[in-house]
């Protein structure tokens, strides 16, 4: 059995199938990957650029790609590192209305002990759960 990183442009060719031979590649590839020929591995990186891409570049709405993002988690042979961690941010990037960067490492924070986020954009992070938001003056 192989073993392979996948970028994303890879999942957003399938996702889009904007490019209709590419994406039928990639369903040939993810049928593969669910019958255990290849396993497929990515990185919340590459979550982060599809969930940009598909917001700026697609303008999707962030309801879809939250289901998306989290079909690509349920898909056989894909392993995403940090996979609980990636369903619940892309939850909030729709529920809050909040970037899934900001989401993700919000939910990343408690495990180190942290609770507050010097950013000049306040408003915008203080959405988020259980985190304080100040701006880099106000970080005491």
């Amino acid at each position: 059995m192989h073993e392979f990183f996948a970028d994303a442009n890879v999942f957003l060719r399938y996702l889009t199938g904007d490019v209709p031979e590419q994406a039928a590649a990639v369903e040939r590839l993810l049928r593969r990957a669910e019958k255990g020929s290849v396993v497929l591995h990515t990185s919340v990186l590459v979550i982060a650029e599809i969930v940009w891409t598909l917001e700026s570049y697609y303008e999707l709405p962030r309801p879809e790609i939250r289901e998306k993002v989290l079909a690509m988690l349920n898909t056989a042979g894909l392993s995403v590192e940090n996979s609980d961690l990636v369903a619940q941010a892309a939850s909030l990037v729709a529920e809050l209305n909040v970037d899934f960067v900001d989401a993700y490492n919000a939910l990343r924070m408690p495990a180190h002990g942290l609770d507050q986020v010097v950013t000049f954009d306040t408003r915008h992070v203080s959405r988020l759960p259980r985190i304080a938001a100040l701006t880099p003056d106000k970080a005491r």
